[in-house]
């Protein structure tokens, strides 16, 4: 008989996930799997909890221990180009250049060491401007960001990432730098997105937001997962003493 083999884990798969800074410990162990087929996880945590931290090292971002997988193919082997087509992390700051129109800004995605995209083909082109129709930006392709709001600039940054084609998209608190007008309409693209097959992990503190679209939700606390449950399950019976402080403090 042949020897059975394991087949390599489907989706994103994070292993025994550890960074440091310096002597200090911010993730410690960190094991988690998410299948690519369109699932919504949220991230929750206090300030400083490792969340922020958790999304940098699986972007391949930050030197840690352990490994970060997709379909069994670790992220770190991969080309600047091709994380950016499977991996796309979008920060808490939009961080679009001011002197780029919006296409601009998307089309930097499909190369981001460069200042400048030079001679971009028209199927690149195509792809930007289809992210931004997704978006509600169409008509926004050659505004320059300071004419526009800070919720518009956020979905430019969404559009940069979705004009790849990722597997996953990482979002780091998409909504915290942005004025309350402007949560919705971040949140409500985000809603649509959800139901587009796009696997996302976000980190939020809108905890509405994370109980009505998540597909689970995991909680963070000193740099280890404390909880990972169905929204309904997480909510109505955390369990960690610590979650049920901080959702005494959110709710």
């Amino acid at each position: 008989m042949m020897p059975q083999t394991t087949p390599p884990p489907v989706g994103l798969c994070v292993q025994d996930l550890t960074v440091r800074y310096g002597t200090a410990a911010v993730l410690q162990g960190v094991s988690f799997s998410v299948p690519v087929s369109g699932q919504l996880i949220g991230l929750l945590g206090v300030n400083g909890s490792g969340k922020t931290t958790l999304l940098k090292a699986a972007a391949g971002l930050l030197p840690h221990t352990g490994q970060c997988l997709l379909d069994g193919v670790p992220l770190e082997s991969l080309s600047t180009r091709r994380l950016a087509q499977t991996v796309s992390y979008i920060p808490q700051q939009s961080g679009i250049s001011v002197s780029l129109s919006a296409r601009e800004v998307v089309l930097m995605g499909f190369n981001p060491r460069l200042g400048v995209l030079q001679s971009p083909t028209a199927a690149m082109r195509a792809a930007a401007d289809e992210a931004l129709r997704t978006v509600g930006l169409a008509d926004k392709a050659n505004a320059y960001p300071k004419s526009l709001s800070g919720g518009q600039q956020q979905r430019i940054a969404i559009a940069r990432a979705l004009a790849m084609d990722p597997d996953v998209i990482l979002f780091d608190e998409p909504t915290s730098a942005l004025d309350p007008e402007m949560v919705g309409e971040v949140l409500e693209l985000m809603k649509e997105l959800a139901h587009t097959g796009i696997t996302m992990l976000v980190v939020t503190h809108e905890m509405g937001f994370a109980r009505e679209v998540s597909n689970r939700v995991i909680f963070i606390d000193e740099g280890r997962i404390q909880e990972d449950e169905p929204p309904q399950e997480l909510f109505s019976n955390p369990k960690h003493p610590r979650l049920k402080a901080f959702l005494s403090r959110m709710l």
